[in-house]
């Protein structure tokens, strides 16, 4: 077979490309970690010298060198006339200001998280078997968690929750609302700062995110409004909520069907389940195309559908499941209205009722 040179040499740009960005990944996690993103950010452009002083006295050489690195990444800006770094707007926006829509710290440890889980997943390709959650990587549940906060720091109260048909006015009157799947708890707690004539409790069946998801209500001052439970999903006994709401965790579930109709159960007459997943395309050729579905792809390989093949049924989603096959599961556990209530560049909104 012939070689197409010109192809071969646009496959090896690619490839060093994509390399420089997985090279990036232990480089801007140390920047993260040791104040270095955020020194720049607070107090503006500076030497290596300088950015070392500033993050507490690190040693200068590891700094430049680490500065130079983020600035062929593109990460940072570098001025070789006065030897400075400084973070752009734009820059900032990922690297240094936390409640950003686009906050990007979560990922890299995702990243991480993925390389370390790398084995175990790996042996589950011989086996079939799945990776519990919770035992692929050390800390899985926090990056995960820090990976999606942005989203629900923008986008949950602000646009999400109001998109659904009455959901914001019964919040606000008081509602009864259980968030299942819940994590470390960064949607409930937000949920319950917007509403607080609202009760709400957090149920998830790993208990060292629930123990966050506690210390985190106990930081917030909200332990007097919200609870959280390590439970399973179909295990949970508690009846007559208002608003049921699942977080990017569905597709995860071993036994999603088993779950739908468990979450039918959980809701009063008039209850509204919002299910929030990752955006998907109409089917792979659609997800494949975009940068996004790469990313989605890619993480459902190591995350996704190994957590769901070591639960009961094992169903195995994907994270790039799309709408079409969600709908039918929510259809298929006695949802009769289900439809697309908003979406964003990462996320779509899904609204059932019976």
């Amino acid at each position: 077979m012939a070689v197409d040179m010109d192809r071969l040499h646009q496959m090896v740009g690619k490839m060093l490309g994509d390399l420089g960005g997985a090279y990036s990944v232990p480089t801007a996690r140390i920047g993260f970690r040791l104040g270095l993103f955020d020194a720049l950010h607070a107090a503006g452009p500076a030497t290596a010298a300088e950015l070392a002083e500033r993050a507490d006295g690190l040693a200068e050489r590891y700094v430049r060198e680490w500065a130079l690195a983020q600035a062929a990444n593109g990460y940072v800006d570098y001025d070789p006339a006065t030897e400075r770094f400084s973070l752009n707007p734009e820059q900032a926006m990922i690297f240094a200001i936390p409640d950003s829509p686009v906050y990007l710290c979560g990922a890299f440890d995702l990243a991480a998280a993925m390389i370390e889980g790398e084995a175990k997943v790996e042996e589950g390709f011989r086996s079939g078997a799945g990776v519990a959650w919770g035992q692929s990587a050390s800390c899985l549940f926090c990056a995960v968690g820090a990976f999606f906060r942005p989203g629900y720091v923008n986008n949950l109260v602000q646009q999400w929750l109001p998109a659904l048909d009455g959901a914001d006015a019964r919040l606000k009157a008081g509602a009864r609302v259980a968030d299942v799947g819940c994590g470390v708890g960064f949607s409930t707690l937000l949920m319950a700062e917007a509403y607080p004539q609202s009760r709400f409790v957090g149920f998830d069946f790993h208990e060292p995110s629930i123990a966050q998801a506690n210390s985190h209500a106990q930081a917030h001052g909200l332990i007097d409004r919200v609870r959280f439970e390590a439970v399973a999903a179909k295990e949970i006994a508690e009846r007559d909520f208002d608003l049921v709401t699942v977080f990017d965790c569905l597709h995860d579930m071993g036994d999603p069907q088993g779950c739908a109709k468990h979450v039918g159960q959980m809701l009063n007459d008039d209850g509204l389940w919002m299910i929030v997943e990752p955006i998907a395309g109409a089917g792979p050729a659609e997800n494949i195309a975009s940068p996004v579905g790469r990313l989605y792809y890619n993480a459902s390989t190591m995350i996704c559908v190994p957590t769901s093949l070591a639960q009961e049924v094992g169903a195995a989603l994907g994270a790039q499941a799309g709408e079409a096959a969600i709908t039918a599961i929510l259809r298929e556990a006695g949802f009769s209205r289900v439809r697309r209530a908003t979406e964003g560049p990462f996320n779509m909104v899904l609204e059932a009722r019976h």
